[in-house]
This record gives C-alpha cells, sequence and structure tokens, in this order.
C-alpha cells in the first residue's frame, strides 16, 4: 500500500470518529426577530389582484398581493393564512430594538390605508412570548413607511 493512501484512511478514520463524537444536530430555535423582503411587481402588469411574493413559514403562509389597476399597482397588502391584513387596522407592533435590527429607522411614517406602495417590501416577524406579530413596510427612497400588522 502506499503510504498516501494510508494517510488518506486515517484522515477518513479520523472525521468518521469526530463526527460520531459530536452526536445529533441540536434543533434550533427560530430567531426571535426575523425580516423577509419581496421586490415590487413590474410594470404592465395585468389589471386585478397580482401576486407580488409567498413565503410559508411554521406560523402560517405570508403573502404580499398588489392591486393593479392601469398596469400600475396601486396597493399592495400583507395576507396571513390567506387573510388579507387591511392597513386602516393599525394592530399590534414589533418593538422598536427588533425593527432597528431589520434597518426600519424610528421613528416611521405610516402609509394611508389602501394605498401601501413601495419600491421594495419587508415584513418584520417577533416573537412576543407565545405569539408573533407582524408588521408590513413598504420602502419609500431610503425610508421605510409602515402599511399594517396583525399576529399570526
Amino acid at each position: 500500500m502506499k503510504r498516501s493512501s494510508v494517510a488518506g484512511l486515517c484522515a477518513v478514520a479520523l472525521m468518521a470518529g469526530a463526527a460520531l463524537m459530536a452526536g445529533p444536530a441540536q434543533a434550533k430555535e427560530p430567531a426571535a426577530c426575523q425580516a423577509i423582503s419581496f421586490r415590487a411587481i413590474p410594470a404592465g402588469s395585468p389589471d386585478g389582484v397580482q401576486d407580488a411574493g409567498l413565503k410559508p413559514t411554521k406560523s402560517g403562509k405570508i403573502e404580499i398581493k398588489a392591486e393593479v389597476q392601469g398596469g400600475a399597482a396601486k396597493n399592495y397588502f400583507m395576507a396571513i393564512k390567506g387573510n388579507k391584513i387591511d392597513g386602516a387596522d393599525k394592530g399590534p407592533k414589533v418593538s422598536d430594538g427588533c425593527l432597528k435590527s431589520k434597518h426600519v429607522a424610528l421613528p416611521y411614517k405610516t402609509q394611508p390605508a389602501g394605498a401601501c406602495t413601495g419600491e421594495r417590501f419587508r415584513v418584520v416577524i417577533e416573537t412576543q412570548g407565545a405569539k408573533k406579530v407582524a408588521q408590513f413596510f413598504g420602502l419609500h427612497g431610503s425610508a421605510w413607511e409602515h402599511c399594517s400588522s396583525a399576529t399570526m
């Protein structure tokens, strides 16, 4: 047997032993604060409600949809578990620390109900005890503006 193949076998045996000693992988806890970003739909999209993004989570499916008129999005909204979250509902809030960690400057503006727009969109989710709170924002220039909030 050649010297290089013996060294290779020894290395494989050491790695296998180290893997066995490490034990089973530990399940990670979900992050207490997380953000999901979405793009705006392209100009010229067909009229009606269009899907802008979808993110399945353990707490339920988060969808971002756009109401399109004349090929332009007039309002974006968040739907959680298939239920539309209106901007008129002020809803619960994510903590300031969580928002700052996800690059949402404080204080933030609130967009009028039924007129959520932006160049990009972000849903910030925070675990608050046994519940999760989601806040939906639209980006205007360099500032995130609040559109809606909900408990998941």
